[in-house]
């Protein structure tokens, strides 16, 4: 939604009556009507995302080995283990993709005990204000969520045990960051980080084009405004 129609919208939900044309619609409806469009929007975002090549295959999300074990990497491939590093990136982003679909529920369960009033600050808030109330409403539940079926995946692969042995003697001396010692908290956390980052895309485009990508409430709304 572009500032001007966060502005009329606002003015909506607060009843100003300055355009009679939009008697015909409540608080309720234009509120049902947001819900509908960042149930649909989410749902995009963790289908996007909890599908094979949905983390390993989209560079903005790709999650690589953690920053301060990049200089492991290197020496891995440097000695010809480059097959070995492969195999473990993929791992970790087929773990992400794995666990994001655990999403869909509990994003839908934010959007249904959205109030009014959330919705309001919704609407006349930021540019990523309902990326913001989702991860308020769900990130620690989703962490619990996506933990266990992150772990489940990177123990297929016994480098990730490896990998969490060394880097926990790392740590200890400063060579790796504490929290990037365990790949399963790793790996987690950066899903969390690509599933808002896909959910805040889907908010901006929801917000520049909301005839095209939100619910028929939210349409008869904007088409009271004109």
């Amino acid at each position: 939604m572009s500032a001007r129609i966060a502005v009329l919208l606002c003015a909506l939900l607060m009843a100003a009556p300055a355009h009679a044309a939009l008697e015909s619609i409540s608080n309720p409806e234009a509120a049902a009507g947001l819900k509908e469009a960042l149930a649909k929007g989410s749902q995009i975002a963790v289908d996007a995302l909890g599908r094979p090549d949905g983390f390993f295959g989209n560079a903005k999300v790709r999650i690589p080995l953690p920053e301060s074990a990049q200089r492991v990497e290197r020496m891995m491939r440097s000695f010809g283990m480059g097959a070995q590093a492969d195999e473990l990136i993929l791992t970790l982003n087929r773990a992400a993709e794995a666990a994001v679909p655990q999403a869909s529920a509990l994003l839908l369960e934010a959007v249904k005990k959205m109030s009014v009033q959330d919705a309001k600050g919704i609407l006349t808030g930021g540019p990523d204000s309902a990326t913001q109330y989702f991860k308020r409403a769900t990130s620690e539940q989703l962490r619990s969520r996506f933990l266990p079926i992150v772990r489940q995946a990177t123990a297929k692969v016994k480098l990730a045990d490896k990998y969490n042995e060394y880097a926990e003697i790392g740590a200890r001396f400063g060579l790796i960051r504490k929290e990037d010692a365990n790949l399963d908290d790793y790996v987690t956390r950066k899903a969390l980080d690509g599933l808002f980052l896909m959910v805040a895309a889907e908010e901006a485009r929801i917000r520049q084009d909301p005839a095209q990508a939100a619910s028929a409430l939210l349409r008869k709304v904007f088409g009271a405004l004109h």
